[in-house]
């Protein structure tokens, strides 16, 4: 079993939403809920992962597959994911180069 196998399908979605370089308050606007509970997702997902960082955390889906990473991972992230098409809203994001964010995926605290 892979460490991403572990993931559970919204700690996917906050990580895949972080490599696309939203901020933690876009995606809580993006996932219906507040900045504290994606803090708490990446907390997780960085155990899960054993990654310390955001960027990190990015690295880690881009060496993944990117977009496309949820495609590989175990049934049961792929099922609590089913309906999540990975494009979040673009409201208030300013687009940069071949469609991804302004945002950086930096490093520091979740």
């Amino acid at each position: 079993m892979q460490p991403r196998d572990r993931l559970t399908g919204k700690e996917v979605q906050v990580a895949t939403l972080v490599w696309q370089g939203l901020t933690n308050k876009d995606i809580a606007g993006v996932l219906g809920t507040s900045e504290q509970v994606v803090k708490n997702y990446l907390r997780t997902a960085f155990d899960k992962l054993g990654v310390w960082t955001r960027l990190e955390l990015a690295l880690y889906v881009a060496s993944h597959g990117g977009a496309t990473w949820h495609a590989q991972l175990g049934a049961e992230a792929r099922s609590l994911a089913v309906g999540w098409e990975g494009r979040p809203s673009d409201e208030g994001v300013t687009l940069v180069g071949n469609g991804r964010k302004a945002a950086a995926a930096s490093g520091g605290t979740p």
